[in-house]
């Protein structure tokens, strides 16, 4: 559980770094299009550090997700918007209503309730065709994000959002479905490609989502994708249990802390700066 925790710290933390570093490159002087803005962004130690914190919540995540169940982790990472949330009223000024620092607590109140409720990873390895059926699901959300930006509107927020959710969550359950780390198991296992497909379309899709829609919107669908679909996965065929008796403070603190992180949602991308 520490180490979801600490994931969903790095991710917040990194939006925010690379939402400094992405304005102040917006702000230089230079023209270009988006590509000559990303290479300003990289120049900057924000953006660098960002993604290095980006790629130490992978790891981290990967970690929690071979020790604690994927309900626990996954209501872990949504709370990533509530790290967002506090690192931007911090380094951007933004101000937090009195509604967003109650969903802040909300959030880390239902944390704490997983915390206490959940056990350890299930044993199972699922039916045999699990798999494959995540492979499938990861190609059907690359196709979404393909052709996803042809819509406009909130329904493009909502669809591509959820897309991206379940993109997320293809990988969340693809790393438990990974039984060997040895070379020739990972390159043989449809696990390895569901993962690798799964996380580059999620990521296509949530970039489409925020380039032209509500961050709000897309936001609020992405955790919800990748936060119940995944863990009834796990619930179902992996056997993710709680602590014996607390079946029911797991499921309150799963349900507490994803109301919480969507009343945040507007922090998928951090905010502009209010001065």
């Amino acid at each position: 559980m520490v180490c979801a925790l600490g994931a969903a710290v790095c991710f917040g933390t990194a939006t925010v770094l690379q939402a400094v570093a992405a304005r102040a490159a917006g702000a230089a002087e230079g023209g270009g299009g988006e590509a000559a803005l990303l290479l300003r962004a990289v120049r900057q130690w924000r953006y660098v550090a960002g993604l290095g914190l980006d790629g130490l919540g992978f790891v981290l995540q990967i970690a929690a997700l071979r020790s604690v169940p994927i309900y626990a982790v996954g209501a872990a990472l949504a709370s990533s918007l509530a790290v967002t949330a506090v690192v931007a009223a911090r380094l951007l000024r933004v101000r937090l209503s009195g509604v967003e620092w109650g969903a802040v607590g909300v959030v880390c109140a239902g944390l704490a309730m997983l915390g206490v409720a959940s056990g350890t990873e299930g044993d199972l390895g699922g039916p045999a065709a699990l798999k494959w059926v995540m492979l499938g699901a990861a190609v059907g959300v690359l196709l979404l994000g393909l052709g996803g930006g042809r819509l406009s509107g909130r329904r493009r927020g909502l669809l591509l959002g959820l897309g991206a959710g379940l993109g997320f969550g293809v990988v969340e359950v693809a790393v438990r479905l990974i039984d060997s780390l040895a070379p020739l198991s990972l390159i043989t296992h449809p696990a390895t490609y569901a993962l690798l497909v799964g996380g580059g379309a999620a990521f296509l899709c949530l970039t489409s989502a925020l380039q032209r829609g509500s961050v709000t919107t897309a936001t609020a669908a992405m955790v919800i994708g990748e936060t119940v679909g995944p863990a009834l996965v796990g619930v179902v065929w992996l056997g993710d249990r709680t602590r014996e008796g607390l079946e029911w403070l797991a499921v309150s603190g799963f349900l507490v802390a994803v109301v919480g992180a969507l009343g945040l949602a507007r922090f998928g991308e951090a905010p502009p700066e209010t001065g």
